[in-house]
């Protein structure tokens, strides 16, 4: 079997672990996890809090500081309420497509990693190769930040990350940060024919939409003249709002999730302090006149730091010499390679497949890119030995 086969084969053994977020991810740590040991890496596997979960951490050539990092994430998005015309965990190749939840985002690349693992075994000699897979990167990197504070902990200090989310195998130096979080509303409840007796949470979580809608349009003019995001601001939108039970009952409790994503730190910093004095200044003084137990929550559902380009990037230059890339591009969607940045080591994101196909139906990888990225992991093979 040649490797490209043997790729594919591997892919269809990941895509058929129904790692959806919600869900363990366990049995798919462990089957990667033996076939790292099998090849000769020292691998640890990291549980979560619960034991359902885990991160794995494996190294080819030592501990020494310096090593370069292959991270993917083991997690996918749910399938419910999605029209398939496949089984989404039995992966189908047909016309050059590889068919199944996660081919793109991101088992492709981490299947293209576990084939190339016997030539990294014999190359890394000069510079340790370490593989990062973490769980729950599609609800706020959880698993790449606990496995941040693991290698803080035993001391373990890599010097470059190649994140192989999909980018059609672009080299990404950049992308915006993602801030998600759940606003809780209490107030009073109370007869609709009487409205002043009460406190609506819902007209309360309104008027907190209300001023986030106008954070979002403030932040077209702080976008940095030389930006190149699309679109340059920093982006603040309301995902889910709930409350109330009947028309004429006035709700007790209400509830918002929204998030932001920031082009710079000093937006995150910005809309952080608007919204928190709107809280503090506006709404919960009106809430307490009438009644004084009221509340408002808010809950971090994640917080991941963009990846800001920067000119010194050796992850960045590395991979230019493995592809061929003339530059690098930014992206608005949000990875693990801000939160690798932050921890010190260069990051850059390169990897098979396109985002346009991830979390839709029938999501697919091209053999080609799968191809392109076996290429690419064999340069960089190579470039250690």
């Amino acid at each position: 079997m040649d490797r490209l086969e043997e790729t594919k084969d591997i892919l269809g053994r990941l895509i058929a672990f129904p790692t959806v977020s919600s869900d363990p991810n366990r049995e798919m740590i462990e089957w990667l996890a033996d076939r790292l040991d099998d090849a000769g890496a020292v691998v640890d596997v990291i549980a979560a809090p619960g034991g359902g979960k885990a991160n794995l951490f494996a190294t080819f050539g030592g501990d020494a500081p310096g090593g370069i990092v292959l991270s993917g994430h083991s997690d996918v998005v749910p399938v419910d309420g999605q029209d398939w015309s496949t089984d989404p965990f039995e992966m189908i190749e047909r016309d050059g497509k590889l068919f199944g939840r996660g081919t793109c985002d991101m088992k492709g690349f981490i299947a293209a990693v576990m084939a190339t693992l016997p030539d990294f075994a014999t190359a890394a000699t000069r510079r340790p190769l370490h593989v990062a897979i973490t769980h729950d990167e599609e609800v706020g990197c959880v698993g790449a930040q606990a496995l941040c504070g693991w290698l803080k902990q035993r001391g373990v200090r890599p010097g470059a990350a190649i994140i192989g989310e999909p980018t059609s195998m672009r080299l990404v130096e950049g992308h915006k940060g993602c801030c998600e979080y759940r606003t809780e509303f209490r107030g009073r409840a109370g007869h609709g024919s009487d409205p002043g007796r009460a406190v609506n949470a819902v007209e309360y979580a309104v008027r907190y939409v209300t001023r986030l809608m106008e954070l979002g349009e403030e932040m077209k003019g702080r976008a940095p003249a030389d930006s190149r995001f699309d679109p340059p601001w920093t982006t603040v939108s309301t995902g889910l709002l709930t409350g109330g039970t009947a028309p004429n009952v006035i709700p007790e409790t209400a509830g918002v999730e929204w998030e932001f994503r920031p082009v710079q730190a000093s937006d995150f910093t910005h809309v952080r302090a608007e919204i928190e004095a709107h809280v503090r200044d506006v709404l919960l003084p009106a809430m307490r006149a009438v009644s004084p137990e009221a509340e408002i929550a808010t809950e971090v559902l994640g917080e991941v730091a963009g990846l800001e380009p920067v000119p010194a990037n050796e992850a960045r230059d590395l991979v230019a010499r493995l592809t061929g890339a003339n530059g690098a591009d930014v992206v608005a969607f949000c990875t693990e390679a801000g939160l690798f940045a932050e921890f010190g080591m260069s990051a850059v994101i390169c990897g098979p497949g396109s985002i346009e196909q991830a979390h839709k139906p029938d999501e697919w990888l091209a053999v080609s890119q799968l191809a392109s990225c076996l290429d690419m992991l064999d340069g960089l093979a190579a470039q250690l030995s």
